[in-house]
């Protein structure tokens, strides 16, 4: 169990600050030897350690938020931390028993049980009990070979074939002689690489764009403080006025007050200054009021708008639990943090995306770009699509830790599925401009207040994720990893 442990810490560091694919690839090969070394009734606790040091090395840093933020002693941040850890490696815990009870040692058998399940596991840890996908394993092959797959089966499908890699590591090194352990290892090498032929463009160019990204770098205890809001409001707006590009965009809750709360005549003023230049503007900022809700919002300013017409307004979908809505029966939890939590409303699904010249830019807010199938819905009408993606975040709850790179890999690998590009305007980081094949092309130091100005092209057209994520989300992934598993154990069975 402490060796599983210290595999999962490698399996979280295959992600970031770098992506690591070779690393990931060998941590899998661990878990495998070491649960297939105790006996099966055991197999489930090597599956347990592996999943805690592989999520409590991924998002220790909730930590910092809860402790530094929150106000909650170290233990008990600490605890909860390790607690959430631990209950989202049961799925992981499940899967390896089930393995170790099931295979075959066979190795095609036993290839289409293990990739079965482990995509079993991940889309659970995805989508059940609001779900926390942060740190799948597919994130860790963004630089890789396999990134080519992206725009096929995603993220998930990612993870999956690099589990079934990891098996045949696993079955190359436990092979007697190191001839045969050489030859098994250079199939495994040509299998990585064999994805590379399914390589392209399933989308095409469209104009440029200019675009301003703003980093304000307001550190989180002074975001909401009364006596910071001024130097916050003021920088923000002289550098939204001072614009000239295409597109400037602040990032999440930049304006950290409703519009009405603001000095008088501020948001107005905002609104005739883009109305009457050739200037696009995003906006983080909450919207709404008691009666409908609030709501972590973005709001958008076109260039030569008419007098009155309404601003632009896109509504986050999928909130953050305990930070942007309160589970049931943790109400106790969150009252225990002194912080500025809320209960917002939810935004719809699909949404239109912003009209910027003849660009159609697709907003999301903080972690809502961790959910690739949620944004796959809104290319279902080739029309209305984005063109050009665009994340709004806040994470300096979490402070200098490597959750701004983890951030990054999860923008990167959408912009691979999606084949779109994305610019990113964040309050502490990473501030960067992502092309459709998800290279950086333009990047600002993070934790620094700055302004990247950068160009972006947008992009027409759909990939096959984008296709079949945006119609049925990830049920066929599901459906696909049931039916894998449940060939494999039919058979084991009649046999």
């Amino acid at each position: 169990m402490a060796l599983a442990l210290l595999a999962g810490g490698a399996h979280a560091w295959s992600m970031a600050p770098v992506a690591r694919g070779w690393l990931q690839l060998l941590s899998v090969a661990a878990l495998l030897a070491l649960a297939c070394a105790v006996p099966p009734p055991r197999a489930w606790l090597v599956g347990g350690a592996f999943g805690l040091g592989w999520l409590g090395g991924t998002f220790w840093w909730l930590f910092i938020s809860m402790y530094r933020y929150g106000h909650l002693p170290a233990w008990l941040a600490a605890l909860a931390v390790a607690l959430l850890a631990a209950l989202l490696s049961v799925y992981l815990a499940l899967a390896v028993a089930l393995f170790v009870r099931w295979k075959r040692d066979q190795l095609g058998p036993d290839l289409l049980l293990w990739g079965g399940l482990w995509l079993l596991a991940e889309l659970a840890r995805a989508q059940l009990f609001t779900g926390f996908p942060w740190g799948a394993a597919g994130y860790a092959h963004v630089d890789g070979p396999l990134a080519v797959l992206a725009p096929w089966v995603g993220v998930y499908g990612i993870g999956a074939v690099a589990a079934g890699l990891g098996l045949l590591v696993q079955r190359g090194l436990a092979m007697p002689g190191v001839l045969p352990r050489l030859g098994a290892l250079a199939v495994t090498g040509a299998l990585v690489l064999l994805p590379t032929w399914t390589g392209g463009d399933f989308t095409r160019a469209r104009s440029v764009l200019s675009v301003t990204l703003l980093q304000g770098n307001v550190p989180q205890d002074e975001k909401f403080e009364f006596s910071r809001l001024p130097d916050t409001l003021d920088w923000h707006i002289k550098a939204l006025l001072a614009s000239r590009a295409d597109l400037v965009i602040a990032p999440e809750t930049a304006i950290p007050l409703l519009p009405e709360q603001l000095p008088p005549g501020l948001w107005e003023g905002l609104q005739n200054h883009f109305a009457q230049g050739r200037t696009w503007g995003l906006v983080g900022v909450p919207l709404g009021d008691a009666e409908q809700g609030y709501t972590n919002s973005v709001a958008g300013f076109s260039a030569g708008a008419a007098a009155g017409a309404p601003v632009y307004r896109y509504d986050k979908h999928h909130l953050v639990p305990f930070g942007e809505f309160i589970p049931p029966g943790f109400r106790w939890f969150v009252d225990m943090m002194q912080m500025p939590l809320g209960d917002f409303a939810r935004g719809p699904l699909v949404a239109p995306s912003f009209a910027v010249g003849s660009e159609r830019v697709g907003p999301n807010i903080c972690y809502e770009d961790l959910f690739g199938e949620e944004l796959a819905a809104r290319f279902v009408d080739a029309a209305t699509a984005p063109t050009v993606l665009a994340n709004v975040s806040n994470i300096g709850w979490f402070g200098e830790s490597v959750a701004v790179d983890q951030h990054l890999l999860i923008s990167r690998m959408r912009t691979l599925e999606l084949q779109r590009p994305m610019v990113r305007a964040t309050n502490t980081g990473a501030t960067v401009a992502i092309d459709h094949r998800g290279v950086v092309t333009h990047r600002l130091a993070p934790h620094v207040r700055g302004v990247l100005e950068a160009q972006v092209q947008g992009r027409e057209g759909t990939t096959p994720f984008a296709w079949w994520a945006g119609r049925f989300g990830l049920w066929p992934l599901w459906a696909l990893a049931l039916g894998a598993v449940a060939v494999v154990a039919r058979r084991r069975t009649s046999n």
